[in-house]
This record gives C-alpha cells, sequence and structure tokens, in this order.
C-alpha cells in the first residue's frame, strides 16, 4: 500500500502547467512537496493565499505565514496575502481549476463525504462545500479503507454529504480510480504488490476493469 508521501506524489502528476489548484487538509497539503519544479502552477487556500511553496524547513519557519490547516508554510516570489472573503469570491467564480481533497466517503456516483461524521464534535465545514461546488475538476486522495476495514468507496455515502456527483479522480493507497458517467469506480492503476483482486475485495461500489491494469510509477 501506497505511504500518504506517495499518494501526494502520484497525485502531484495530474497536475498541469498553468493551473490554480487548491490543497484541501491533511493528505492534499503535502501535494506542494512534488509537482514538478518546470510547472508554473499557483496554489490557493482558503484563508487568503495564492502562491504557496512547499512546507519549510527549520530554519524557514514563519509563525505568520499558514494554510487553512493551520500548517506553516513557505511563499513564493510574485505571491500575495488577502483576507478570505477574496479567497472565496476566487472559489466561488469557478477561478480554481484543481481543488485536491480528502474524503471519509466517495461514492460511485462521485458524490464526496468528507465534513462530518454525526455525534462528533466539528468547527465547521470549512471551505469544502465552496470548493466541490465550484472547481472545474476535483481528485479526492483518500485512504482505501477505515481504520476497521471497511471500504470507503462506496455505492451510496453514509455520512453527510459534502457534494454531489463532483469526485473525478480518486488516488488511495491502493489504487487510481476515475468516475464513469454512468457510475461505478474505473480502476485505472493499482499500488505496487497490489492486486486487482485485494482491490475488488475492498471497493463496496460498483468496480470497473478494462483489460491489464499497470502498477503506479513514481519517475
Amino acid at each position: 500500500m501506497l505511504t500518504k508521501e506517495q499518494i501526494a506524489q502520484r497525485i502531484a502528476k495530474e497536475v498541469k502547467n498553468g493551473q490554480y489548484i487548491n490543497l484541501g487538509i491533511g493528505i492534499p497539503t503535502l501535494v506542494a512537496n512534488y509537482i514538478p519544479k518546470h510547472l508554473d502552477v499557483v496554489l490557493q487556500s482558503e484563508n487568503g493565499l495564492l502562491g504557496i511553496g512547499p512546507f519549510p524547513t527549520e530554519d524557514q519557519v514563519d509563525p505568520d505565514l499558514i494554510n487553512a490547516g493551520k500548517q506553516t508554510i513557505t511563499m513564493v516570489p510574485g505571491s500575495a496575502i488577502f483576507n478570505s472573503a477574496e479567497s472565496f469570491a476566487m472559489i466561488r467564480g469557478g477561478h480554481v481549476h484543481l481543488t485536491i481533497l480528502g474524503a471519509m466517503e466517495v461514492s460511485e456516483n462521485g458524490d464526496i463525504a468528507n465534513w462530518k461524521i454525526p455525534g462528533k464534535m466539528v468547527k465547521g465545514m470549512g471551505g469544502a462545500m465552496d470548493l466541490v461546488a465550484s472547481a472545474k475538476n476535483i481528485i479526492v486522495a483518500m485512504q482505501h479503507c477505515s481504520k476497521d476495514g471497511q471500504s470507503k468507496l462506496l455505492p451510496e455515502c453514509s455520512l453527510p454529504i459534502t457534494g454531489i456527483k463532483c469526485v473525478k479522480k480518486i488516488v488511495s493507497d491502493l489504487a487510481v480510480l476515475e468516475i464513469a458517467p454512468e457510475g461505478g469506480f474505473i480502476l485505472k492503476e493499482r499500488a505496487p504488490g497490489v492486486s486487482v483482486e485485494e482491490i475488488k475485495s475492498k471497493t463496496a461500489g460498483k468496480l470497473i476493469i478494462y483489460g491489464e491494469i499497470p502498477e503506479m510509477t513514481f519517475d
């Protein structure tokens, strides 16, 4: 199975030149460390940042520079800082090309649940609902199964929904999958050493397999 860093590294291969990208809390924030240097992209954060760089080394830490997940970050030349109202205007205006989010559940229709578990205290839904309603492309970074071994890729989400029919691609610790237009998880790649049979057994939703499934590479 992939580590969290490897999930982020694989997702970084989906990034295209010239994109404005929002990285959600958790695994998605790690993607900033793996974006190829030759690409000119701008990372955006809901708390009012444009131009986020990789995580800082110990001598680069500035406690006043944090992302939406309250992690310290670096800023690249030409970056900008502004209030969160302007940041959400960018999101709601459809100016973010790619959003990378974590999820607790994804359905075979592309629904996502990632903001609340009933009965547990949460501070709020954050920017997730705005992001999934507005971004042109949404990729989910997640563990394929819960800690008790239950699949998180389901026929229907059981947790409160963040957005419907919005997820395009999932990179889990087992596989890369795309959402089929008619519903279902299309298996595109498998993690090194992980068999198609294992992915089948750990995917509760409809799994669609076409031909031989290649292993992921991390060139």
